[in-house]
């Protein structure tokens, strides 16, 4: 149209984007690429042994350790995302990444960080269910439940992050260097033009639905929690319901301090480096936690291990 060639005249279209991350760093590079590296395996294998446990324990086949195995492979594609693409480009002085790719890996990350977002949520109803209403919870939370509030997760997710950037174009002024080493929503749209509406509504989404909302539901569940568990006489009792929780507990203080900081905080033109870091540890030590959290802290968890571990031996 018309239109076109008016836009056209003003900015040079943005086809690629360069990724700044650590390249004017040499000294950090090498430290960066082999702790990411690690990270990145190490998040894999463990989450990876999660699901093969919970799959092979018949006892594990209960609603907590179904939505953990939905965690475990969530934090395997989340990483799987950005890191390996990450790694790939470590060394180089100047990693460029297609307008398409960029994209992509933004969408795709974001995405499955909002899922995050919401499971966490519906592991901490979980967990309120199975505490304060033991008797009924296999009825309340049947499987076709389960797998209805799994599907609808990941639904939602997909409906509140994909589908704003399908729909609605952004534009870039011909800025295309991206002061960090992945497509990450916020260093990719302080170079949109102006406030377009895709950063508005993407804005929106995440200060709305995905951070307060889910946040605020588990802050609910957990005063319910433990509402419910000091109202159990004893003590022994009283500790397993904290336990239970406690892991979820960790996870989502860790995952939601993180993210509430990066994406509440009032947003600079400039990202700092800081934000890179921050980066780093909500969105690749947190994925790596997850399985040491559940383990470490649960006996059901530890003894399905063992029990794996001694099945290979006898076989």
């Amino acid at each position: 149209g018309p239109m076109d060639g008016l836009q056209r005249t003003n900015y040079s279209e943005v086809t690629e984007f360069i990724l700044v991350g650590f390249s004017q760093k040499p000294h950090v590079q090498v430290a960066f690429f082999t702790g990411l590296l690690c990270f990145y395996l190490f998040t894999v294998w463990g989450n990876s042994l999660i699901i093969t446990v919970i799959q092979r324990d018949t006892q594990l086949h209960t609603p907590m350790y179904f939505f953990l195995s939905n965690l475990s492979f969530l934090d395997i594609c989340y990483t799987t995302s950005w890191e390996p693409y990450v790694l790939a480009q470590c060394f180089k002085d100047f990693p460029t990444i297609s307008y398409t790719s960029c994209y992509a890996q933004m969408t795709i990350s974001l995405f499955l960080g909002m899922t995050e977002c919401l499971l966490l949520a519906i592991m901490a109803y979980d967990r309120f269910v199975a505490i304060s209403n033991p008797l009924r919870y296999t009825v309340i939370m049947s499987n076709q439940v389960c797998l209805q509030m799994a599907v609808g997760t990941w639904a939602s997710a997909f409906l509140l992050s994909v589908m704003p950037i399908v729909a609605i174009p952004a534009q870039y002024c011909g800025h295309n260097v991206i002061n960090h080493f992945t497509c990450e929503i916020q260093a990719l749209l302080k170079l949109v033009c102006s406030d377009t509406p895709m950063s508005l509504i993407l804005g929106l989404v995440i200060s709305t639905f995905t951070l307060p909302l889910p946040f605020t539901f588990i802050l609910i569940s957990y005063i319910r929690i433990v509402a419910a568990v000091l109202r159990i006489r004893s003590t022994e009792a009283k500790l397993k319901a904290f336990s239970t929780c406690g892991s979820h507990l960790t996870v989502v203080t860790i995952f939601y301090g993180t993210a509430i900081y990066m994406y509440l905080k009032p947003q600079s033109k400039e990202s700092p480096d800081q934000d890179k870091v921050i980066f780093i540890f909500y969105g690749a030590v947190t994925p790596m936690l997850n399985p040491l959290i559940y383990t470490l802290r649960n006996k059901d968890v530890k003894g399905a291990l063992r029990k794996l571990a001694g099945g290979k031996e006898k076989s």
